[in-house]
C-alpha cells in the first residue's frame, strides 16, 4: 500500500538537499529556493511537472514502476534511497545488479560534469540510461526508447537507419561484435535473462543474426576509435573512452576527438547545433 505522506515527505527532503551543480545545472543569480525546484527535478525525471508536484502534496495515481524509477534517478538516489522509495510507493525493489537501469549518484555526478562532451551511460545490453546535452546531439535521444529497441545491438540488426551512423567499412565487425556480445551476456546471465529474451527475438527477425549466432563467436571487443557519421556534420573519428561501474554493469561511453582536428572542430559546431535545438 502506497504511503503518501513518507513519499511526499521523502521527495521533498532530497529534492531539497541537491543544488543545483549537484545534478549539472546553473545556478541563477536571484535563486532563492532551497535545493531543486520542482520542475527541475521533474525535467530530469522525464516526466511534467504536474505529475511530480502531485506526488509531494500527498495527491494523484499511484506511481509506475516506470515512474519511480524514473524519479530515483533523476534525483540521483542512492540504491537504499531507491528501494526505500520503491517501499514507499507500495511497490517491490528492483533486483540489484546484472545490468539493471538505476544509475549510481557517483556515476551521474561524473556526467553532469560532461555537458560539453558527447557522453552517455549504458547497460551491458548497449541500452542508453543517461545522456550528456552533447551526446544528445551526437547520437539523438536514445533515453526515451522501449521495449527491445532500447538495445543498440538490438537496433543493429532490425532498425536498417542504426547503421546509417557508422561508418560503412565499421558494418561487418560490429554485426560480428553485438552478436558475440550477446552471446557472453546471455552465457552469464542465463536462459531467463534479458539478454536470452533479445537473442531469441533476433533468432525470428533477423537471417544476419542468425547465421552470426550460428558461428558461436565471442571475445570481440568494441575499438576505441569510432567513425561515425552524422546527418549535420558528417564523418566523425572520435575517440571513446569507458569507465565501468561493475556492480551494475553498466558503463560511461565518452567520446573525444583530438584537439585542431577536422573531427574536433566538427564537434565545436555540433555543440552549437545543439544548443540551438533545446533553445
Amino acid at each position: 500500500m502506497i504511503d503518501r505522506r513518507g513519499l511526499a515527505e521523502f521527495l521533498r527532503t532530497r529534492r531539497e538537499a541537491l543544488q543545483p551543480e549537484d545534478v549539472g545545472l546553473t545556478r541563477g543569480a536571484r535563486r532563492r529556493t532551497t535545493g531543486l525546484r520542482r520542475e527541475e527535478v521533474a525535467a530530469l525525471s522525464h516526466m511534467s511537472t504536474d505529475y511530480y508536484s502531485r506526488l509531494e502534496q500527498e495527491r494523484g495515481p499511484q506511481p509506475s514502476e516506470h515512474m519511480l524509477a524514473s524519479i530515483a534517478q533523476g534525483l540521483h538516489l542512492s540504491l537504499d534511497e531507491r528501494d526505500h522509495l520503491f517501499h514507499l510507493a507500495g511497490h517491490t525493489p528492483p533486483a540489484r545488479g546484472g545490468g539493471r537501469d538505476h544509475v549510481r549518484p557517483g556515476m551521474l555526478r561524473i556526467l553532469d560534469r560532461l555537458d560539453d562532451t558527447p557522453a552517455e551511460i549504458v547497460t551491458e545490453l548497449g541500452e542508453t540510461l543517461v545522456q550528456s546535452r552533447m551526446g544528445i546531439a551526437l547520437m539523438g535521444d536514445k533515453v526515451s526508447l522501449t521495449g527491445p529497441e532500447r538495445s543498440l545491438g538490438f537496433r543493429w540488426f532490425t532498425d536498417p537507419a542504426t547503421r546509417e551512423f557508422y561508418a560503412p567499412e565499421e558494418h561487418g565487425f560490429l554485426s560480428r561484435m553485438y552478436a558475440s556480445g550477446l552471446r557472453e551476456i546471455t552465457a552469464l546471465r542465463g536462459p531467463q535473462s534479458r539478454a536470452a529474451e533479445l537473442a531469441a527475438i533476433l533468432l525470428e527477425r533477423s537471417d544476419e543474426f542468425r547465421t552470426l549466432w550460428a558461428e558461436h563467436e565471442v571475445g570481440l571487443r568494441p575499438h576505441e576509435t569510432k567513425h561515425f557519421v552524422h546527418p549535420e556534420v558528417g564523418a566523425l573519428e572520435l575517440h571513446c573512452q569507458r569507465l565501468v561501474d561493475p556492480a551494475q554493469a553498466q558503463s560511461l561511453m565518452v567520446y573525444t576527438a583530438v584537439p585542431g582536428s577536422e573531427s574536433y572542430e566538427k564537434l565545436s559546431l555540433l555543440s552549437v547545433i545543439g544548443a540551438q535545438a533545446l533553445g
